[in-house]
């Protein structure tokens, strides 16, 4: 029996790489106790525990040497927000320039890219393509209002207190110039076409559904972030709707169910309804419809309207 003596800090309680345990002069014959398991070429396990998303890539990028997470994982390591049936990252999506061969082990999926100074960052010392690039990379797989929804992610304006940045990930001149470096890229016209689509001003998916069900259903582009003063920036706002005809929208998602979202939530609803506005309360029942009703009773609104 191989004696389980403690393993250096930082190694045993995470995925590691041999190479991370020969830098810390652990013995080979130690990497054999019952405490650790195979996790593949390279690689040892805490024995008995599930990997959470973030173990796996790092230590599934530490033991592939050039490579860096992308794709699927790097959206839902940013995050950047996925369709529902993505995301569960049942493999690992690796990438290497054109000149290294394509990854190739067990619960990794492998590709080969052209990538330019800049297009990575790191989370947690893992290697990750930057959220423009893996706005890109998800071109060619997502749907055309998926890529603009998760775009209007990309160039939002973070909320001041409730985000670790005071910057978009990305500006829509700078995603310009990324698909114009990127022009074989499978996927670009797709990207070029959501660019168009994108709007600054959406919090979350359903917003960016929201507005585009509005302008499939041919009601004019709505206003968002529509503040009931625009003088004021600490007047409420709602998610988006029409200043001209006193017609606002709001979807409550799940952060709305807290207690002290609700109070604000119902400071801003009584603000409109009490300035006389026309003012809308959807959630994911009206998303699963595509706003149908919603829109139909917008629309027997705005025809009322001189």
């Amino acid at each position: 029996m191989v004696r389980s003596t403690p393993l250096p800090e930082g190694l045993g309680r995470a995925p590691f790489t041999v190479y991370e345990s020969r830098a810390l002069a652990v013995p080979p014959k130690r990497l054999r106790a019952k405490n650790l398991s195979d996790g593949g070429r390279l690689i040892y396990l805490p024995a008995g525990r599930p990997l959470e998303v973030i173990e796996r890539a790092r230590v599934l990028a530490a033991a592939t040497p050039g490579a860096w997470v992308s794709h699927e994982t790097a959206a839902v390591l940013t995050p950047l927000g996925l369709p529902p049936w993505m995301g569960q990252c049942l493999t690992i999506h690796l990438s290497k320039p054109h000149e290294l061969p394509r990854v190739r082990r067990s619960g990794v999926t492998g590709h080969r890219v052209r990538l330019i100074p800049g297009e990575l960052t790191d989370i947690g010392g893992i290697p990750v393509t930057a959220p423009p690039r893996t706005w890109l990379d998800l071109a060619a797989v997502l749907p055309l209002n998926y890529l603009i929804a998760m775009g209007d992610q990309l160039i939002r304006i973070p909320r001041p207190g409730l985000e670790n940045r005071s910057e978009p990930y990305a500006y829509k001149e700078g995603l310009r110039l990324l698909i114009r470096q990127h022009p074989n890229m499978k996927g670009v016209e797709k990207a070029r076409l959501a660019l168009d689509e994108m709007r600054v001003g959406a919090d979350s998916f359903p917003e960016t559904f929201l507005r585009l069900a509005l302008i499939d259903a041919r009601l004019p582009e709505p206003e968002l972030q529509l503040r009931l003063d625009p003088h004021d920036d600490c007047s409420p706002a709602a998610d988006l709707g029409y200043r001209r005809f006193r017609l606002a929208v709001q979807y409550d998602g799940a952060h709305h169910l807290t207690r002290e979202q609700q109070s604000r939530d119902n400071r801003r609803d009584e603000a409109f309804r009490g300035a006389g506005w026309a003012y809308f309360k959807v959630n994911a029942d009206d998303l699963a419809e595509r706003f149908e009703g919603l829109i139909a009773r917008m629309k027997s609104i705005l025809r009322r309207v001189p």
